[in-house]
């Protein structure tokens, strides 16, 4: 099936056929649906790992181009590139410290990566099936300072396809007023392969967000959040928060890993109460 799909793909940039409406667009959705359905069930953490990575570099060839201008096919660019790095820090498991852990068992660990720098790692356990969390995070992204304090708005600027997006995230200042007003610009995509969910971003330029009076812009990434069911419990969705921030200006060190820890935690709370509380629709995932 993948080797015919391919041919039908390679076939679009005969001339003859170039003039076939959504030709190449159906080759390359068939491939996708192909990959899909070779993914491997139940894998290992490491494995899964591999696996998303493998498979994202697999859609994001050539083969999209067709598809997308030069500037959306950068930010497409983009927001594998910020998945495939942030993978490979989760998938490096040595040289983690713990920096806070809950009475549910929710943890913040911590490392300092070479090239990025400190980054967060949110451990969280939640008691809803995984469709449910990629409805609230990517359907209803938009939604999110509904129900997360942290957030004032996130407004979805551009999407590109069905996976990626660029948006615009404007930050509640902290408690006691110890970190000011900041906003982000990012490329943000979405991933699902097999039984895992992957939701992978990073700071980006786009010229008609400019950097608005009085914020301080910010910049993430590479960040990504994977969700997968808990094993032997597929009710239940395992979280993985990768958060690597830059929130400029000057401030402490020990402030900006109090609050990025603590705003970690935080989420994880408002999103369990969001699920409780919140209808859920058909879910994709």
């Amino acid at each position: 099936m993948l080797l015919a799909t391919f041919k039908l793909c390679a076939g679009s940039s005969y001339r003859h056929m170039r003039n076939v409406k959504g030709l190449r667009h159906q080759a390359v959705l068939a491939i996708g649906r192909e990959l899909n359905r070779r993914a491997l069930g139940d894998p290992t953490p490491s494995a899964w790992i591999n696996q998303v990575r493998r498979r994202s570099s697999l859609l994001g060839s050539g083969l999209e181009e067709i598809l997308y201008s030069d500037q959306e096919l950068a930010y497409i660019r983009q927001g594998e590139e910020a998945m495939q790095k942030a993978l490979g820090i989760l998938s490096n498991q040595e040289g983690w410290k713990q920096e806070t852990q809950q009475a549910n068992g929710d943890r913040v660990l911590s490392k300092v990566v070479p090239d990025v720098g400190k980054v967060f790692q949110l451990e969280v356990v939640v008691d809803q099936p995984m469709g449910r969390l990629y409805e609230e995070l990517v359907e209803r992204m938009e939604a999110m300072g509904e129900w997360n304090p942290n957030v004032k708005e996130i407004k979805v600027l551009k999407k590109i396809g069905k996976d990626t997006v660029i948006t615009h995230e404007l930050a509640a200042e902290s408690a006691g007023n110890l970190v000011g007003p900041r906003d982000f610009v990012s490329v943000r995509c979405a991933r699902r392969r097999g039984s895992t969910c992957v939701l992978a971003g990073m700071a980006t330029h786009f010229a008609e967000m400019p950097e608005q009076k009085g914020v301080i812009r910010a910049e993430h990434g590479p960040t990504c959040m994977v969700l997968h069911p808990l094993a032997g419990s597929p009710s239940k969705t395992k979280l993985t928060w990768l958060l690597s921030i830059d929130l400029k200006g000057w401030l402490p060190k020990t402030i900006i890993n109090q609050v990025l820890s603590q705003t970690q935690v935080d989420f994880a709370n408002h999103l369990r109460k969001r699920l409780e509380t919140s209808p859920a629709s058909e879910a994709r995932c």
